[in-house]
């Protein structure tokens, strides 16, 4: 995009301050997730959710504690007097390293410190960002090195990692560092990267705030680790298909200047190299939709070695998108809309892209002969956090693959499923029956007679061998036959995990 001039140009804060005193402050002024729910209620957050303070600053009416000065200043972007400010935090140390400065005879937040909750594992505490753009509509342009906080995004990949234990994990693109602060419960060692030296600055600070050791690298992609593998790799990278621009206006949070979907490509091709035996990639991210079959051309990106599951959660035409990453680079309603969205579709009609696919992606290296690679497009609901998925995702497709000497003589149970019939009123007997996830990606089967038999009885006492055996002596069939008919779709269920071994 051209140079504008009302992008701030500024370095911005730089953050040097006493974190323990801080956190120590925020503490003391109960700055935590659960207190400020409590004190601008379901309204106010609904509102902060729509990007709207208001119905947060009713709530908090004539409120000047600490509590309600925090909140004020750092979530709602309010300017606040210095003595109510001052009864919170050391206003002097704060305004010395650039997080406070004085406007209009109050303080001002040159940045977001907003308080993180995740009851899922415990990580919470508070994380260090630039503030959120476009409250109450106040839209203005992105400056390059702006470094997001939590986001939908974040949150989607906080909530679909895997969080098994594991030695070593790898936080490419950390942003603000708040995925660090979840593989960091799990993981014995945490290196995490950004081309980003503002968002290295504040993913440090984020870090220092929580008490959370990890170690920070600045670079771009795989570079700053060159050489060395991790047990997990975990990424919401810049994948933003955006013109190429120069570099100093290039939004390093959302785009990396790579053709296309060329960034994704390259991650998941370089991540053979970086995964331990049994390790994973996990990808937040988007690819071009172009006139082939979108599985056909992401299958060539997996390295050799390697399982892969790519999950399509939603599929977005050309104008769609670009009129989200437009109004997210603050461009709404400017005199640069027009010419900038005629600029990327000129960029994608050049490239065929014709819409853009947004999902999950794991890629485990397995070194199987034969790789299992899934693609799959499941805009469905899912029951959030799914991380549990994907941590047994191996082991899923392995029962699944099982040899059928082996695969009869398992003993696979139903896990959290409910059976549900579907028949006409009034009729004896149900047209079919679901067995329906209440976790997870909560798939569904659809069984006839025989198949819901065979799934109702396993229990995981029983083997396969012997329920089918039963089920084809209560229903006068030859067992042979009953169990070519139901065992693919028993290798699916465990590859969807429905059953487990």
């Amino acid at each position: 995009m051209p140079e504008d001039p009302d992008v701030p140009r500024s370095s911005g804060p730089s953050p040097v301050t006493d974190a323990p005193r801080l956190r120590a402050d925020l503490l003391r002024a109960n700055y935590t997730v659960d207190a400020v729910l409590d004190r601008i209620g379901d309204l106010g957050q609904a509102g902060l959710g729509r990007n709207m303070t208001v119905p947060a600053d009713v709530a908090l009416g004539e409120a000047a504690d600490p509590l309600a000065a925090l909140i004020r200043v750092f979530l709602l972007q309010q300017c606040v007097p210095v003595d109510q400010l001052a009864e919170a935090v050391d206003v002097a140390a704060l305004t010395s390293a650039g997080f406070l400065s004085h406007v209009d005879g109050g303080l001002r937040a040159a940045v977001d410190i907003r308080p993180y909750g995740s009851p899922d594992d415990d990580a919470s505490g508070w994380v260090v960002s630039d503030l959120t753009p476009g409250l109450d509509l106040n839209m203005t342009p992105t400056r390059p090195d702006y470094v997001l906080g939590v986001s939908p995004a974040s949150t989607t990949l906080a909530q679909i990692t895997m969080r098994t234990t594991v030695g070593s994990a790898l936080d490419l693109g950390t942003g603000c560092g708040v995925q660090s602060l979840h593989l960091r419960r799990h993981a014995d060692r945490v290196v995490a990267t950004d081309v980003n030296a503002r968002a290295l600055d504040l993913a440090r600070f984020t870090a220092e705030l929580n008490r959370v050791d990890i170690e920070l690298r600045a670079g771009s992609l795989y570079e700053p680790v060159a050489g060395e593998r991790f047990d997990l790799i975990v990424s919401n990278p810049p994948f933003v298909m955006s013109p190429p621009t120069a570099d100093a206006e290039t939004l390093t949070y959302r785009e990396a200047n790579f053709e296309g979907d060329r960034l994704v490509e390259t991650l998941v091709r370089g991540c053979g190299d970086h995964l331990t035996p049994g390790g994973s990639l996990q990808l937040l991210t988007n690819w071009a939709i172009l006139d082939d079959a979108w599985e056909e051309r992401l299958r060539g990106w997996v390295p050799q070695g390697c399982d892969a599951w790519f999950i399509e959660r939603e599929r977005l035409d050309v104008f769609a998108y670009i009129e989200m990453w437009l109004t997210d680079a603050g461009l709404a309603g400017t005199r640069r809309w027009r010419p900038a969205y005629d600029e990327w579709l000129a960029y994608f009609d050049r490239l065929g892209i014709r819409a853009i696919g947004m999902g999950w992606v794991l890629i485990t290296r397995t070194d199987r002969p034969e790789p299992v690679l899934r693609f799959e497009s499941w805009p469905h609901q899912v029951a959030q956090p799914v991380g549990e998925v994907f941590a047994r995702n191996r082991a899923a497709v392995d029962a699944s693959l099982l040899p059928i000497g082996q695969l009869l003589a398992s003993r696979p149970a139903l896990v959290a499923v409910e059976q549900e019939t579907i028949g006409q009123p009034g009729a004896e007997d149900p047209e079919h029956v679901v067995f329906r996830q209440r976790v997870g990606l909560l798939r569904a089967v659809k069984a006839d007679t025989a198949l819901a038999a065979v799934l109702g009885a396993l229990d995981g006492d029983l083997t396969v061998g012997q329920v089918i055996g039963a089920v084809a002596q209560v229903l006068e069939l030859d067992a042979s036959d009953l169990a070519a008919s139901v065992l693919p779709a028993l290798r699916d269920a465990l590859a969807d995990q429905l059953l487990r071994i």
